[in-house]
């Protein structure tokens, strides 16, 4: 009998994802599409101040108006066990008291939600909404960074760090002090947040979310409502994009659960395009200042890089802004400084690239305006200055490949073609102009776990409780099953996105494929292994006397090296009269072993832009993006995360801006008319180069992390460009045509 096509799938090849019929097709459900029975719809209302109390709150005509089961707010909602014991977020990712939904009176920032209409259906629950009135006790409010510099303070967690000379930049022969901004940037993705709540009962929940994190989701409403592990699950296997913006539980998860338990049904909500801009989080305004100086040959001899971003007035959100002048380059004198405003606006959090993204603008930015002074080429100070280990921990590296980024990048992009002086090169009514930039980002693993299962007719189910927002995880996870057990990738199925799976950590942080697909490897080696095992053991078994390294398993079979004898996977398990057989592992987070070396990620971008030499406008032209992350596990996907990357990028560097009114402390884009990001006819073409050698401490893959490093340094390749084009050195994003003229 002809033997049937085995589609062999290895780590590496560039394999289409496993949920992209379910996208393309509308079966995917996402949190808001969740239609329980008896469903039911909850609409924030939202505060009007930006600082005060509420003084007094009239419901009255909201809960007479039709299809109207409740109206909740501070005075009649449910007490969460967890807000009432005043739990604060001590052991988590962010100091302070979280925020506590329909806690009290006060009012911490604007837009705040303090109350939830229930109704039959969203219209219902929208007009009930707009018929509570409201009557504050207004306080002065602050809101721009800026103006409040002086009240800054330091982190709790967070301390200055110094190597050999503070302010060593000032006695070099070269030295420049500078300062860059970025403002606000909004997550904006393409599925706003969205909640589906029921209760069990008085003590089990369930709750359809958007998240990152399903175990983290889970662990943080077990707390707030003193419930045990077994009573919460988080489901959320398909997201719409989040970048960081689903990294915790937020007031529409929380209206959610508390909406359920006082109606006895299942309440969704679903935030609007306004609300994501203050209730889910965005990336901090920063301002920072950079002394940077070096010999007449262009070698680093001292850096200090101090940095200010925002919090709210209840927590204090920390992100690694000064980290890549930390680490990027080879200083012997340096010392950084970072501090928080506390601000009437609500708490920020992660968003792509947290603290590097900011941070790397003005330290990329910094370098390119050294070597102009220097009269050095951008890319040969960099060279001159790569950093052979880690300078901060001072440990060799797990792996670095940032020459060869250099290397692959420039001479993809024809850098040798670009003439030095600044204004140079013209196209018609078009300046032109070059720019580069390095970038640095953590590459490390965490705890995970995971099981596989061989079922009956021989295929293989693989489970952890990992999210996937969109990088494509469920793919390269079933790819990495598929590989290890060397099947047919059509008789391996990925199972994610639910708390009630083995346990794995958020998707966030570029280590969701060291950690979760460290677990994945583990355990379907030790599925192989038990496989070998039992073909040994089978009665009458012709590979009796065979040892386990004699044998091959290979398209669904264990066998001889030598193919005289194969054994389906589904003959194995009937030989045994089992069912099924099932493996689990906990794969562990960084070991001995890893503590001896640092792990980073690195790229070099490399952008064209033309500059209108009338109007100011500026097109990026074309993107070479080199990337160093390891063994690249799919190419595919792994190039989507660039591009990604780089979309967002030119989004940052020529029009991002969350813009504030702050007599009002309140947002003036919130939307996407007049909050501008990037479409289809401004992203150029986007060549993706990478240098595909595997780290051999991180992971048992040989990845490193790729979700966030083709962002960092990449708003700062676009501002050194346009400075190369014009001559004009634009310090605070974005850069905009009123900037250039």
């Amino acid at each position: 009998m002809e033997k049937a096509f085995i589609k062999k799938v290895q780590i590496g090849d560039a394999m289409d994802r496993v949920d992209a019929r379910l996208k393309v097709s509308g079966a995917a459900r996402y949190a808001a599409e969740y239609t329980l029975k008896s469903v039911v719809y909850g609409v924030l209302v939202t505060s009007t101040i930006a600082k005060g109390s509420i003084k007094e709150m009239d419901t009255r005509a909201a809960e007479k108006a039709p299809g109207v089961l409740a109206i909740i707010n501070h005075k009649n909602a449910p007490k969460v066990p967890g807000h009432q014991a005043g739990t604060d977020n001590e052991g988590s990712r962010v100091y302070g008291q979280e925020f506590r939904l329909f806690y009290d009176n006060k009012i911490y920032h604007n837009d705040q939600p303090i109350a939830l209409a229930i109704a039959s259906t969203p219209e219902q629950a929208e007009h009930a909404a707009s018929l509570i009135k409201v009557h504050y006790a207004q306080e002065k409010h602050q809101t721009n960074s800026k103006a409040n510099t002086s009240n800054a303070i330091t982190p709790a967690r967070g301390k200055d760090y110094s190597r050999g000379t503070a302010y060593a930049f000032k006695n070099a022969p070269v030295n420049l002090e500078l300062e860059y901004g970025t403002p606000i940037q909004v997550h904006n993705p393409m599925e706003p947040h969205a909640t589906t709540a029921v209760w069990e009962g008085a003590t089990k929940v369930t709750v359809y979310n958007k998240t990152q994190a399903t175990k983290l989701s889970q662990q943080e409403i077990m707390k707030a409502f003193d419930l045990k592990e077994e009573n919460v699950q988080a489901i959320s296997p398909f997201v719409g994009g989040a970048f960081g913006s689903s990294s915790r539980v937020w007031p529409q998860e929380m209206a959610a659960i508390m909406g359920a338990k006082v109606t006895g049904k299942p309440v969704k909500v679903a935030l609007k395009r306004d609300q994501v801009f203050n209730m889910v989080g965005y990336r901090p305004r920063s301002i920072q200042k950079i002394g940077i100086g070096a010999t007449a040959e262009g070698i680093l001899t001292g850096i200090t890089h101090e940095a200010f971003t925002s919090t709210s007035q209840y927590e204090q959100f920390t992100e690694r802004i000064v980290d890549p002048t930390k680490t990027l380059y080879n200083c012997p004198n340096l010392n950084t400084a970072y501090k928080l405003i506390p601000l009437d606006m609500s708490t920020p959090c992660w968003t792509r690239g947290p603290g590097e993204t900011s941070g790397s603008f003005a330290l990329e930015s910094a370098m390119d305006e050294l070597a102009y002074a220097l009269n050095i080429d951008p890319l040969a100070l960099r060279l001159k200055n790569y950093a052979p280990s880690d300078p901060e921990k001072n440990l060799p590296w797990s792996s670095n490949y940032l020459k060869e980024c250099y290397q692959m990048g420039a001479d993809r992009f024809g850098w040798n073609k670009r003439t030095p002086t600044p204004g140079s090169m013209r196209k018609d009514e078009w300046q032109v102009g070059m720019g580069m930039a390095a970038g640095i980002y953590k590459s490390e693993r965490d705890a995970a776990s995971a099981i596989a299962t061989v079922l009956a007719n021989g295929s293989v189910v693989v489970q952890s409780a990992v999210a996937d927002v969109g990088p494509g995880s469920a793919t390269i996870f079933t790819q990495i099953a598929a590989d290890v057990l060397a099947m047919d990738v059509k008789q391996v199925t990925f199972e994610w996105g639910n708390s009630k799976l083995p346990k794995a950590p958020g998707q966030f942080g570029s280590h969701t494929t060291a950690s979760v697909g460290s677990a994945i490897y583990e355990v379907c080696t030790l599925l192989k292994k038990k496989l070998q095992e039992l073909a040994i053991t089978m009665p009458n078994s012709e590979l009796a006397r065979a040892q386990q390294n004699d044998l091959v398993v290979e398209e669904g079979t264990v066998g001889l090296k030598n193919k005289q004898i194969q054994l389906s996977y589904a003959d194995i398990l009937k030989s045994h009269a089992l069912p099924q057989v099932q493996v689990s592992t906990e794969s562990k987070g960084g070991g001995p072993e890893q503590e001896k070396y640092s792990g980073k990620s690195f790229c070099a971008n490399f952008v064209e832009v033309r500059v209108h030499s009338l109007t100011g406008e500026v097109r990026v032209n074309r993107v070479v993006s080199a990337v160093d992350c390891g063994r690249v596990v799919n190419k595919k996907t792994a190039t989507s995360q660039v591009y990604g990357s780089i979309t967002w990028g030119i989004g940052i560097a020529l029009m991002e801006e969350a813009k504030l009114d702050h007599r009002y402390g309140r947002h003036l884009n919130n939307d996407l008319a007049e909050y501008h990001v990037p479409t289809c006819a401004d992203v150029p073409p986007i060549e993706v180069l990478f240098v595909d050698k595997p780290d051999p401490v991180i992971d048992p893959m040989g990845a490193k992390g790729i979700g966030e490093i083709p962002l960092v340094g990449f708003s700062a390749a676009i501002a050194n460009a346009v400075y190369h084009a014009t001559g004009k050195r634009i310090r605070e994003l974005p850069i905009t045509p009123d900037k250039l003229l």
